[in-house]
């Protein structure tokens, strides 16, 4: 980040609304670094390579009228409440091999750290205090310009988190099996001198934004743009539901970079359709990567050829080839 930042509000808590917002400064504002600040009410977000329904509780959703949006960053499904604030931070990506997580948690670390409180980055994208996570971040690369943003889970209410959410006991199998309840923390509970939400992101924009802060906002055009991409993209079933169509053959590992499930229909010994589903950390769309398998042999040799050309850390993180090609073609017992 430069030593101006641009601070942008959506005056939202919409949640389709304010991920249209997001993606709308990061495709359309191609200079300068951002700071955005956000909340969404009563919501689910899931990460862009999740199957929805196996990552919420139905029932529940529905009798709590919890909307579900899909975002544009890998990782995993996360409840957003108005306990709950969302920062995300827009800027140019830089050398590829200084792109690291660390650049964009450092700076919210040192921030709750400023409260007093014994924060740290931890694992592949969560921030801790004390040893519960109070923040899970995630990152998408496009043109040269990347998003990166994370939750900030301040006083959100823990049951509703625990309720919504299905959580995966393929997780917990190597485990001991903790709730989502124990495992995470809101920030207010370890402030030494309490504050509210109103007072936290006040102090949060500056400590984040720094000497160079500098408050904006979008064109009335820009914000037709907005509304645009929230109508024809997050308001609808096929982003936020229609993205796991069912295939022949499902096979899911857990690997340390995360959770991966491959769904592939194979006719003639060729690949004619292809899906990668779970919370791996990618920061680009996949797209690319399955048009470029579909057609080729169901062979280790042919997959392993085609995976090897493509930039594999962008699309899953820490995942690594052997083990994208141990979950394609592991034989389920």
């Amino acid at each position: 980040m430069g030593t101006r930042i641009t601070y942008l509000e959506t005056g939202s808590q919409d949640p389709f609304y304010n991920l249209a917002f997001e993606e709308y400064v990061l495709t359309h504002r191609g200079t300068g670094d951002y700071l955005l600040l956000w909340q969404n009410d009563n919501t689910i977000v899931i990460g862009q390579n999740q199957n929805a329904e196996e990552e919420i509780d139905r029932a529940f959703v529905e009798a709590h009228g919890i909307r579900v949006v899909r975002r544009t960053t890998g990782g995993g499904a996360v409840y957003h409440d108005l306990g709950n604030l969302n920062y995300s931070f827009i800027t140019d990506a830089g050398e590829a091999e200084k792109l690291t997580m660390e650049r964009f948690t450092r700076p919210v670390v040192n921030a709750l750290r400023g409260l007093g409180l014994r924060a740290e980055a931890s694992g592949r994208n969560d921030i801790l205090v004390e040893g519960r996570k109070v923040s899970g971040t995630a990152q998408r690369l496009l043109d040269g310009r990347i998003l990166h943003h994370g939750t900030l889970l301040f006083d959100a209410d823990p049951g509703m988190v625990a309720g919504a959410l299905r959580a995966d006991p393929e997780k917990f199998r190597s485990k001991s099996a903790k709730s989502v309840r124990s495992r995470i923390g809101n920030i207010r509970e370890f402030l030494r001198e309490d504050m509210d939400l109103p007072a936290f992101w006040e102090y949060l924009k500056t400590a984040l934004a720094g000497a160079g802060f500098v408050g904006g906002g979008l064109t009335a055009e820009e914000l037709e743009g907005v509304e645009a991409l929230k109508r024809e993209k997050y308001d609808t079933w096929e982003w936020n539901f229609g993205r796991s169509p069912a295939y022949d053959m499902m096979n899911r590992r857990h690997w340390d970079g995360g959770s991966l499930e491959v769904r592939l229909s194979v006719k003639g010994g060729r690949i004619t359709g292809i899906a990668f589903l779970g919370d791996f950390l990618s920061r680009c769309p996949l797209e690319p990567l399955t048009e470029a398998l579909r057609g080729v042999p169901f062979r280790r040799e042919d997959v392993t050829e085609v995976l090897e050309r493509q930039p594999l850390s962008d699309y899953f993180g820490g995942i690594t080839t052997a083990e994208i090609l141990e979950t394609i073609f592991h034989v389920c017992e």
